[in-house]
């Protein structure tokens, strides 16, 4: 592997612009540049960060080892798959495309050319999650609130697809089994897409999983919390925070309940990740949140729209057709 590791950011909005600022400042890394189509905004932060500023991703071709794509979910697919085709290693964001086909190309085009393909799904590197992970070993219900104010971003999909698809992906890798129903009702207040919507997956273990994604909310709240034999477990994302409440048995064998903060050592979840691709660049190993287990999230995602809008599981919410249809034992 060169030394340093050639990267790139792709896409310098919202989202993009701290994949730059901490990409720049890892170490055994380089920044070659930062790429987006306002020219204006890419000259401003590749002078914050020490870089060049380009509009076009062809001129990164044979400039970069790795890339971090940041831009909107309808064109991933088509930034992401010339770098892999190239075998260069990409982290797409969260999510990882408009469609399980495209997904399914991406994932296919890195196995054949050896690249990295991680997917950005940041929560799964919060310490708060890592902490929880732990204690949770069987959880029977689990409930998810991530409410938040209307945004300036990411208008262009829907509130699943925006924020319920992170707390989708955190369940999925925490329950070991796979969906057997879902229940779902989403409601467009502010835009045309569902800005506000109610989740309920039953699993075949027998778990239960109760989530809500709002992005029309006064406050911020962004929990989860896990009901399992005996413990009860709240995560806080945000604080970085994990509590837990466990069934005991005291002098004489009566049951007592024991309550406190599990240890959480904080950091930048964002910094998580992209160290965590950049050692798996280097490291020529999986990255943290694979290209599969982002098409799981994606697929799930599109199975609770497609219940949201009383559509029979097969047909995509989002296109006419797949190349490959939904189904609940597709998500597994």
């Amino acid at each position: 592997m060169i030394s340093p590791l050639r990267t790139a950011a792709i896409g310098v909005g919202y989202l993009g612009r701290h994949h730059a600022r901490i990409l720049s400042s890892l170490p055994g890394t380089a920044l070659v540049a930062v790429v987006d189509r306002n020219a204006a905004r890419a000259d401003e932060i590749a002078a914050t960060v020490g870089t060049k500023a380009l509009t076009r991703t062809d001129d990164l071709m044979n400039q970069v080892d790795a890339v971090t794509v940041a831009v909107p979910t309808e064109v991933h697919h088509q930034l992401a798959m010339p770098f892999l085709e190239a075998g260069i290693s990409v982290l797409v964001e969260k999510p990882m495309a408009r469609t399980l086909s495209e997904a399914d190309e991406m994932i296919a085009m890195a196995a054949r050319t050896g690249a990295i393909l991680a997917v950005g799904h940041t929560e799964r590197f919060n310490p708060a999650v890592d902490a929880a992970r732990r204690v949770v070993t069987a959880p029977r219900f689990i409930e998810v609130h991530r409410l938040g104010t209307f945004p300036e971003r990411s208008l262009d999909i829907d509130v699943v697809f925006d924020l319920m698809i992170h707390d989708l992906d955190v369940v999925l890798s925490l329950v070991n089994a796979d969906v057997e129903s879902i229940e779902a009702v989403g409601v467009p207040v502010l835009t045309p897409r569902v800005d506000i919507a109610n989740a309920r997956l039953r699993f075949a273990n027998g778990c239960i999983a109760n989530l809500t994604a709002s992005r029309i909310s006064r406050d911020r709240v962004r929990k989860i919390r896990f009901f399992q034999p005996a413990s009860y477990v709240s995560v806080d994302y945000a604080a970085q925070k994990v509590e837990m409440w466990q069934l005991t048995l005291g002098n004489g064998g009566k049951p007592t309940i024991q309550a406190g903060d599990v240890s959480v050592t904080p950091d930048e979840p964002l910094k998580r990740e992209l160290q965590d691709f950049v050692d798996a660049v280097v490291q020529r190993r999986q990255a943290g949140v694979t290209g599969e287990q982002g098409r799981r999230a994606l697929a799930l995602a599109q199975a609770i729209t497609e219940r949201m809008l009383g559509q029979p599981l097969g047909q995509s919410a989002l296109t006419p057709s797949l190349a490959r249809p939904i189904s609940i034992s597709s998500i597994g």
